[in-house]
């Protein structure tokens, strides 16, 4: 069958609901989008993959009026268009839903979604009324009174995407909508797409998750360094693999099966350890953990559970209330974040903003960045700037960072090439024990394999590592052991030989335990 579609013959049917003619868009060094055309038809779910850096946010914020192109038209419900803004895209009826939620936590949904438009409904009963209607139409369930930090991952994903409903959006884009679901949450989240697509709106769905791409999608377009490889694709008539190979160019390696690397040494030890937020409330409740050498442990865990506290607890970033962290039989509670670091603990961290780099720093620069005292960045008491950019350049070959050079900024890369250099740096230290929080977010199949693959060669090397991550096929893959942690205490553990993604999405929302107290009578 062709992959011009039966999906995309239906499509066909409606007019587009915009359309990309040549569309080119030129950054220092680099050519990011290069001719570009794409015909988008009303009332479809709209998928766009490609490898990082392959240009598809740069696409989508010059749809939303972030970037203007160098070159090319849009046109939108067929009248070509100028965007200046993404004021211009929300007036033409563009949204953008981005993958870091930009939500007040301390504020409530109403306050959220009327943020920046008080002037549609006002910020009373008309804009409560607004708000509750839209919620209903697209099977939304969210309590407008409710305060944001109370919200599991999921709500706040659907308080994100009624902010721009209420903005009057036709066209919503979506960067990367399920990084952060369980597969629960996924279902939940497509079926209020259903309902959008059933009211004639068109969503834009970029994702890396290529089994959902297939799952939700009508129509696929494949992008690869800048360009259209294929439209029009049929999710009906490609499987992810062969989908992931449009996107890389080339065939994937075949997984290799590994045996278990564990050893009886234990490298880090987390006994009784408690932390507790601003209110005295435990965010980690008596948290015990063992993990040795040549082991990778998986947390699995919703997120807002007590990951992020424990992860700080860990590497000296917040003091623990009670408990002690030992490595190497060492207590290093009391130490630190530097002092971990020079005894051997790596981080890759979750929010790699925030804490993985300095966005307007060059890459060699941010080579040294929590390393700047240790070769090869410095050479005696100074930094060794030579050695630094040298080691950079290894690490954007060894870990296929796209990039025009070592000397651009670290904000100049996409979010999954930012993550590449991240995870190079914190192997090239040589770790004993690595904390790994999401170390795929936002990374495209290609790249994971590759991260997969350094992780389990160091791994077998004797190294130990944490894994956490809200990718459950991640964690059964690649953990030998897996523990469940929910309002921060461990409840549960899994085999990850045995147990589905569904089963362990189950336990980590205490679904699990409330089947099981029901069948007991409790």
């Amino acid at each position: 069958m062709s992959t011009t579609t039966r999906a995309t013959e239906r499509a066909e049917q409606a007019a587009p609901a915009f359309e990309l003619r040549g569309i080119t868009k030129r950054f220092p060094g680099v050519v990011a989008n290069r001719d570009i055309d794409l015909t988008v038809r009303a009332g479809t779910v709209h998928a766009i993959v490609g490898e990082n850096g392959a240009g598809k946010s740069t696409l989508m914020k010059t749809l939303y009026g972030m970037h203007k192109p160098d070159e090319g038209t849009i046109r939108i419900n067929g009248e070509q268009v100028t965007l200046n803004s993404p004021s211009d895209a929300i007036a033409r009826g563009v949204g953008m839903v981005h993958q870091h939620f930009m939500l007040a936590d301390n504020l409530t949904v109403l306050e959220n979604v009327v943020l920046g438009a008080e002037k549609l409904y006002g910020i009373g009963g008309r804009a409560r009324k607004k708000i509750v209607e839209l919620a209903r139409k697209f099977g939304m369930r969210l309590d407008p009174d409710r305060l944001v930090e109370d919200l599991g991952v999921g709500d706040r994903q659907r308080v994100e995407i009624l902010k721009v409903l209420y903005r009057g959006a036709r066209i919503i884009i979506l960067d990367e909508p399920t990084a952060v679901l369980v597969p629960q949450e996924v279902e939940e989240l497509f079926g209020n797409l259903r309902e959008l697509k059933r009211e004639g709106l068109t969503v834009l769905f970029i994702s890396h998750k290529l089994d959902e791409v297939l799952s939700i999608s009508d129509t696929i377009t494949v992008i690869r360094r800048g360009t259209t490889v294929q439209d029009g694709i049929d999710p009906a008539a490609v499987n992810a693999r062969e989908l992931a190979q449009l996107m890389v160019g080339s065939e994937l390696p075949v997984p290799e099966l590994r045996e278990s690397t564990v050893t009886d040494r234990a490298v880090l030890e987390i006994r009784n350890l408690t932390v507790r937020d601003a209110t005295g409330r435990p965010v980690v409740d008596d948290v015990t953990l063992t993990i040795r050498a040549g082991e990778i442990l998986g947390i699995a865990g919703v997120e807002g559970n007590g990951q992020a506290e424990l992860v700080e607890a860990i590497m000296g970033m917040r003091a623990p209330d009670s408990g002690t962290v030992a490595l190497d039989g060492a207590d290093i509670t009391g130490w630190e974040t530097r002092r971990r670091r020079e005894r051997g603990v790596g981080f890759i961290p979750e929010d790699r903003h925030r804490h993985g780099l300095l966005l307007e720093s060059s890459l060699w620069e941010n080579r040294v960045l929590g390393h700047q005292t240790r070769k090869p960045n410095v050479k005696g008491p100074w930094v060794d700037r030579a050695g630094a950019r040298r080691d950079t350049e290894r690490i954007v070959r060894d870990y296929d960072v796209r990039t025009p050079g070592i000397d651009v900024s670290a904000a100049a890369l996409s979010g999954g090439n930012q993550q590449k250099l991240i995870v190079g740096r914190e192997m090239s230290g040589e770790p004993k024990f690595l904390i790994a929080a999401h170390p795929t977010r936002g990374v495209d199949v290609g790249a994971q394999a590759a991260i997969w693959d350094h992780l389990r060669d160091a791994r077998a090397g004797g190294l130990a590592v944490l894994l956490i991550s809200a990718d459950l096929d991640e964690l059964i893959g690649m953990s030998d052991t897996l523990r469940v942690i929910l309002r921060g205490r461990i409840v549960g553990e899994a085999d990850p030989a045995t147990v589905t993604p569904e089963e362990l999405g189950s336990a980590m929302t205490g679904a699990q335990g409330a089947d099981r107290d029901r069948e007991e009578g409790r």
